[in-house]
């Protein structure tokens, strides 16, 4: 008779409630409704479809569960489902809202769940976390959203899981459980190689030279291309161990298992002959699309779904690999075939993003231009800028395929692997020198972290190699020179907000989806890290960038979230107080949306990304084409100045037809002609804008 109150393999009613929980049972029921029905044969799903996704929702509200504060009483999904909040957001012009993470994520230790060391994005479970509300409040969002003419977008997480029912049972060597993960049992003979799990832990991180002898042994594939949140003594390779697991069949066993991001989040094997981990995803994004209503799916951290070893060569090939590239199409393939879209966060080349793109995901995160941006405004200069944009038209990366978004619930990644990964002999143009890719990179990088964080500057903290914990405000209060959060008053807040308004230009004056966070709506600053050191706990410094907001103003005595998460100052003020005034940040945003919507520039292909007169400058023409390639639909011209000064623009450009009108959109006026040279001339303020359109010539007049 076994113990019924054991919490391992000895106890088979402990193995039937860990397969209740687990991902991959539920997967398997999932699959069972849908298989075999006419749902399956209703939509195209081979090829992407950026435009189709843009025609449901062009313009979204990203947030993040644990940030936001709610009603008493109010689950962050009820909150959500307010349809005051929607009818503000059919103001702004915004139709979709991505939820961010809320299934139920972290681990299971015995029969007690543990929290999530990842802020839920090592997903343990197809249900919903009770600390964000249930299914049924899920399926009222999207109840709510469609009657506003809006949809919800859901997160998968295809390349790990946290902790849960799924590893656990994959530990006891359960059926086909540890073919979920890339997992290597390791012989008893062989276990003085492994290191010690601290009493209290379950696993512990390999060394460096565990690591080798482990590979020169054949057990595991060795050394990564990089270890992502490295960490000395906590995080030295993408390797653990486990302690000593009971199996099901009575086996003690020790495993060594890959982890690309933290300990706790156990990489997924998308190439095993169970093909436990494929079903295991498929089946969370069918919840998500069927059960819960969802119209799209991010799919998160899925450039690393193919690893394999290299022979000779000194890291196994981890980045880049074709099977993502396989394994991201089949993904993209199923939610298309259910009728829903896909984008993703791949933090890659330009290239990589390239091809996952071909019959990958429907769009991708803008991790392309996002730092050149940021770099603009830090320096007042658009070189880099302009360079990255070009390198992604060569790359046929077309802006119409993009998320062009500002702040996350991430670091300000450098996003710099497209120019860390080219050639020793490759050159390119910058500050007057030729420069590799590399030396590019750290440039960039260095600018990126002095500006944001040297001269004594608090408040942005730099987050292990990966980037800047900040917000958009805080980047803004750092490019204008503000040593202290303190030292912003009113004045400072009025330039700060101008300077968040272009960098919203820059990311909705282009092809593609624009995406704005909570924090960016109410212009959140970070907070103190004193306020969050448990939640940092010596290297994780993106808490300081996901203070507590109260969006509609509802609980303006609360301190923090329900999560415990501290309230965070704001510079914009809550939605309803800045829809109350003219000059407010939300209602020149919503002016800027309406331009962009009028002419479905979403919609649209970039043409030319020319030189400049002035160094903060940045043109990008683009044809208001929908997509149908007509060479005679109507212009658009993007002008921004990323100086502090005000700058007469010199645009110039092959695309821009002479004679032409120049019309300030915003107006409707005539403001110039396109010379015989194929330019004209703008005023912009200091961290000014403009959304020009090109009207007919005045020979059309004439006639």
């Amino acid at each position: 008779m076994s113990d019924p109150r054991a919490a391992d393999a000895s106890n088979p009613s402990y193995v039937q409630w860990l397969k209740r929980q687990s991902m991959l049972g539920d997967a398997d029921i999932l699959a069972r409704g849908v298989t075999g029905s006419s749902r399956m044969w209703r939509n195209a799903y081979a090829v992407p479809d950026a435009r189709r996704a843009l025609n449901q929702a062009s313009t979204w509200f990203t947030t993040y569960p644990s940030a936001m504060i709610t009603r008493d009483g109010q689950s962050f999904l009820e909150a959500l489902a307010d349809e005051e909040l929607w009818e503000a957001f059919s103001t702004i012009g915004v139709h979709a809202i991505h939820t961010g993470p809320t299934k139920t994520a972290g681990g299971l230790e015995g029969w007690q769940a543990t929290p999530s060391v990842d802020g839920h994005f090592d997903r343990i479970s197809t249900r919903i976390d009770p600390a964000f509300g249930t299914d049924e409040d899920f399926q009222r969002l999207t109840d709510v959203a469609d009657q506003a003419g809006g949809i919800v977008i859901d997160d998968i997480v295809p390349g790990h899981t946290g902790k849960g029912a799924d590893f656990r049972l994959a530990e006891m060597a359960y059926k086909e459980y540890p073919g979920i993960f890339h997992m290597v049992e390791i012989p008893q003979e062989h276990w003085h190689l492994l290191p010690e799990v601290t009493p209290g832990m379950d696993t512990a991180n390999l060394s460096v030279t565990a690591e080798k002898e482990l590979a020169d042994l054949g057990f595991i594939i060795g050394s990564l291309q990089r270890v992502i949140f490295y960490a000395p003594g906590i995080k030295e390779t993408n390797w653990s161990a486990t302690r000593e697991v009971l199996g099901v069949d009575g086996v003690v066993r020790r495993w060594v298992y890959l982890h690309y991001f933290k300990e706790g989040q156990p990489t997924i094997n998308w190439l095993d002959p169970t093909f436990a981990g494929m079903r295991l995803v498929i089946g969370d994004a069918l919840h998500s699309l069927g059960d819960l209503g969802a119209s799209a799916l991010r799919l998160d951290a899925n450039g690393f779904l193919g690893v394999e070893k290299r022979v000779g060569a000194e890291h196994a090939w981890s980045e880049g690999h074709p099977l993502s590239v396989g394994a991201n199409q089949f993904i993209a393939s199923m939610i298309r075939k259910v009728g829903g879209f896909s984008f993703q966060e791949l933090n890659l080349t330009i290239n990589d993003i390239h091809d996952t793109g071909e019959y990958g995901a429907d769009l991708s995160y803008d991790f392309i231009t996002r730092p050149g941006y940021q770099h603009a405004l830090l320096t007042g200069n658009t070189e880099f800028l302009r360079l990255t944009l070009r390198a992604s038209l060569a790359a046929d990366v077309q802006p119409v395929r993009l998320i062009h978004a500002l702040q996350n619930h991430d670091e300000l990644t450098y996003e710099l692997v497209h120019w860390e990964t080219r050639a020793d002999d490759e050159r390119f143009e910058f500050r007057g020198e030729e420069i590799t890719g590399p030396q590019l990179a750290m440039a960039v990088r260095r600018d990126l972290t002095e500006k944001l964080t040297g001269n004594g500057i608090d408040y942005n903290r730099v987050f292990t190699t990966n980037g800047i914990a900040c917000t958009s405000s805080t980047v803004a209060a750092a490019a204008l020179g503000y040593g202290t959060l303190d030292d912003i008053d009113e004045a400072g807040a009025a330039q700060i907000r101008r300077a968040h308004l272009l960098l919203a230009a820059y990311n909705s004056w282009q092809p593609g989806a624009f995406a704005l966070s909570a924090w960016d709506l109410v212009g959140a600053l970070t907070v103190p890290s004193e306020e969050v050191a448990e939640l940092i706990d010596g290297t994780d410094t993106r808490w300081i960038e996901r203070g507590a907001i109260d969006l509609m103003g509802v609980a303006p005595e609360a301190t923090e979230s329900q999560a415990g998460l501290p309230k965070a100052r704001i510079l914009h003020g809550t939605v309803p107080e800045q829809l109350d005034d003219p000059e407010s940040f939300l209602n020149q945003l919503t002016e800027m949306l309406r331009l962009r919507t009028e002419h479905k520039l979403h919609l649209g292909i970039q043409l030319d990304v020319p030189e400049v007169s002035h160094p903060g400058l940045l043109v990008m023409v683009h044809r208001l084409d929908e997509g149908e390639d007509d060479e005679d639909a109507p212009l658009q011209v993007t002008v921004l100045n990323f100086a502090t000064e005000a700058v007469t623009a010199a645009v110039r450009s092959e695309e821009l037809p002479v004679r032409h009108a120049v019309i300030d959109a915003a107006t409707g006026e005539e403001i110039t002609r396109v010379d015989d040279l194929q330019g004209f001339s703008v005023e912009l303020d200091g961290l000014g804008m403009a959304f020009l359109l090109i009207g007919p010539s005045v020979e059309d007049e004439d006639q």
